[in-house]
């Protein structure tokens, strides 16, 4: 083989990557969710955008190395009005795919960056734009550290008022953060506080983070939220773990 036949192969390794992760999305909630998948700027769409998932189901879909994104589940959908749509993180593609929309706040998100040929992948939950059902992200295989990261906590039973998203029936189902809820520079890390140092926790990140410790609370809670993990793990990601 020649030299450029060799480096096309290399190129192609590099960008398309070798290897790939399979995700399994397990539902543990007791109703049925819709999880949906986005892809960072750069990496390529999933083979699904959005899927339903009943209650006690699981689905897996490949990944491939290098990749970024972030994964979330709808709750509360139906096509009652003639298109499809949900009570929380709904796409509004008005399908069950989210074919490139993300989750509409207050929504819990995975985030989830796979890296090629075996470094170091980062994975998180976030609460940074709200918080509407308990997430859990865990590493299968790999090398490091590659701990579970997990938000189990139901937090819209301790919601603040202010922030909290009330259901047809009365009942909370999901729970703003306080940027969307104020849209205030010290709640948004946006403007005069748009840096580690002066964007602190406020009162209402704190609840978040006393509920889930692992999870993301606000924008800058990176110490004790990402996770990382070598050597191209599988991922299983729970709904209601």
């Amino acid at each position: 083989m020649n030299t450029r036949a060799v480096l096309c192969l290399a190129l192609a390794f590099l960008f398309h990557g070798g290897n790939a992760a399979t995700i399994t999305f397990t539902n543990k909630c007791p109703f049925t969710v819709w999880p949906g998948t986005l892809n960072g700027a750069s990496s390529p769409q999933l083979s699904t955008t959005g899927f339903e998932l009943a209650s006690g189901g699981s689905r897996s879909v490949n990944v491939p190395s290098p990749w970024s994104g972030r994964f979330w589940a709808r709750t509360g959908c139906s096509s009652d009005s003639g298109k499809f749509a949900c009570a929380t993180a709904d796409c509004a593609s008005g399908q069950v795919s989210c074919n490139g929309a993300g989750a509409i706040p207050p929504a819990t998100l995975i985030e989830l960056t796979v890296a090629a040929n075996g470094g170091q992948d980062f994975y998180d939950v976030s609460n940074v734009d709200g918080f509407n059902l308990p997430m859990s992200i865990a590493p299968q295989g790999g090398t490091g550290d590659c701990k579970v990261s997990s938000c189990p906590a139901n937090i819209n039973t301790v919601c603040p008022d202010p922030l909290k998203v009330v259901g047809s029936d009365g009942t909370v189902i999901a729970c703003k953060s306080a940027c969307l809820a104020f849209n205030e520079p010290q709640y948004c890390c946006t403007g005069d506080f748009d840096t580690p140092e002066k964007c602190s926790p406020t009162q209402y990140s704190q609840i978040l983070k006393a509920q889930c410790p692992d999870a993301y609370s606000y924008a800058y809670d990176d110490k004790t939220s990402t996770f990382t993990c070598f050597s191209n793990p599988n991922y299983a990601i729970t709904f209601c773990p």
